[in-house]
């Protein structure tokens, strides 16, 4: 019997009881951590779980977009739509491997081009030394935050055949191509220019409906102006992430470092740079992330412009211009395999932790 407690009064503070008290008070946290969460999940669930699991229906039928994609019109095709764009021989898979193979050109230079032009611009306006440091990096985030409308009209003036940076080539007796609309590859240009007129036999094999000579061509023309508008419009936006881990990274080690006699190169090399991995393996992931996912500037350089497909630009020239939802939104699923597939083995080789 517990000392001043009436006889026959069961005890209400021994572990069971305090276990039923704690086991409602969690269960009521529960209910209300539901409640205020549900306006937010009820949005995800209706503007993203369920026009994903639609555009999945669509992409296993012959929607035409014109009736309701469950009416009496619309069939189901099953893998069709992924066989044309993949194994079937066709218009369909042609212009769906020029866009990866573009695309793929696109992604190869622009991810490192922006990555290392970042990273160089945040060790510049991070100098304690440098005057005006706030005017330079304004300067150099301005373009981030300006329209792309904007910033690609004024490239494709620019890169006109009578443009200015054709102007600019003619005074030293270069004659620049017409950027925009030149579909030739640089690599195989470069080749032919060199004296290889006819491709080796061996190229003749085709993948995804195009020649491996075609897959080795490089980037066209078209597609080395929207990697230089992209370049420059995109580094400002790393650089913040750069500046700020240079910002975190303690003085004293650089202090150390230079007391040990490092030079400037082998300070950035053997500290800065280590102490940065874990930002440029983030910086890495968002580029290749969207640099596959390039879309306005490729519909701003002109429609039906075949030097600059991607697979994106493809999803909605299908999908809205030739009414065929079904092969666009498959595009749009197998570009999102791609992504993951990519992401996951940069992940996998491209390591954080620098003891792993």
């Amino acid at each position: 019997m517990t000392p001043g407690r009436p006889t026959g009064e069961p005890a209400q503070d021994g572990p069971a009881h305090r276990r039923r008290r704690g086991g409602s008070a969690t269960a009521g946290q529960n209910v209300g951590g539901w409640l205020f969460v549900s306006p937010a999940l009820a949005i995800l669930l209706l503007f993203l779980v369920v026009p994903i699991g639609l555009a999945v229906y669509v992409s296993f039928t012959d929607w035409s977009g014109v009736t309701s994609p469950f009416g009496s019109t619309v069939h189901t095709v099953g893998l069709s739509n992924y066989a044309s764009l993949v194994s079937r021989p066709g218009l369909s898979q042609q212009l769906f491997g020029t866009s990866v193979r573009d695309n793929f050109y696109y992604v190869l230079f622009v991810v490192p081009l922006q990555t290392a032009l970042a990273l160089w611009l945040a060790i510049v306006v991070n100098n304690r030394f440098l005057k005006g440091r706030g005017l330079f990096r304004l300067a150099f985030y301005f373009p981030s935050v300006t329209s792309s409308v904007a910033i690609t009209t004024v490239f494709i003036f620019l890169f006109q055949g009578t443009g200015a940076v054709n102007k600019f080539l003619a005074f030293f007796g270069i004659r620049g191509p017409n950027w925009l609309y030149d579909s030739r590859g640089v690599f195989t240009t470069l080749l032919y220019n060199l004296g290889l007129h006819n491709p080796p036999a061996w190229s003749n094999h085709l993948f995804l409906g195009i020649n491996i000579w075609q897959w080795l061509a490089g980037p066209s023309f078209g597609m080395c102006v929207l990697i230089i508008l992209a370049t420059w419009t995109t580094s400002g936006t790393f650089m913040l992430l750069f500046l700020a881990a240079l910002q975190g990274i303690p003085q004293d080690v650089e202090e150390a470092s230079e007391i040990d006699g490092a030079s400037s190169w082998q300070r950035f090399r053997r500290v800065t740079l280590p102490m940065l991995r874990p930002v440029v393996v983030l910086v890495l992931t968002l580029g290749l992330i969207g640099t596959w996912q390039v879309f306005d500037q490729v519909t701003l350089v002109g429609p039906y412009n075949q030097t600059t497909y991607t697979p994106a630009y493809l999803s909605y020239y299908l999908s809205f211009q030739n009414n065929e939802f079904g092969q666009g939104a498959a595009i749009a699923f197998l570009l999102f395999t791609l992504i993951v597939i990519l992401t996951l083995l940069q992940r996998r080789f491209v390591k954080e932790d620098l003891t792993r």
